[in-house]
């Protein structure tokens, strides 16, 4: 099985616009589907909650990592941690990286999520089949959502 979930996308929107749909907590969670309690800050945990219909009872946590900015936004977080009555902080993290690359036609944004090979095996396939299809529904919603709010 892979480690990791690559997606690319190409959005019709300058760097700096993806940049902030990415890094503006607000932003990230109108497109992302959750409600973050404050500003993404390196270093630190971000707390919130799922907005995803269907999902509401789900916390989001995830500590950030780097924000070099127009270039890289980072966090690592427990994937597909859905059962509100597990403990997933014991297990390691995987790392979600967003990388941007100004193009001809606007932004390639893509997204890497690393890591699954530490996961529990009793909960990896389920945990990276469930990110792999988030991503490809995360990625029609970044387009989506710069399209709209240029």
């Amino acid at each position: 099985m892979a480690d990791r979930i690559e997606k690319r996308i190409e959005l019709k929107a300058p760097v700096a616009r993806v940049w902030r749909a990415l890094t503006d907590y607000r932003e990230f969670g109108e497109w992302f589907r959750v409600k973050i309690d404050g500003p993404f800050v390196p270093g630190e945990v971000s707390r919130g909650h799922i907005t995803h219909p269907g999902y509401e009872h789900l916390q989001w946590e995830a500590v950030v990592q780097q924000m070099e900015p127009e270039r890289l936004f980072s966090f690592t977080w427990h994937p597909y941690a859905a059962d509100p009555k597990v403990d997933y902080s014991k297990e390691p993290p995987t790392l979600v990286e967003f990388r941007l690359e100004t193009t001809a036609q606007g932004t390639l944004l893509m997204v890497t999520e690393s890591g699954f090979d530490r996961i529990p095996a009793e909960r990896r396939p389920e945990a990276f089949l469930r990110n792999d299809g988030g991503w490809t529904e995360q990625m029609k919603n970044i387009e989506r959502y710069v399209g709209e709010k240029p």
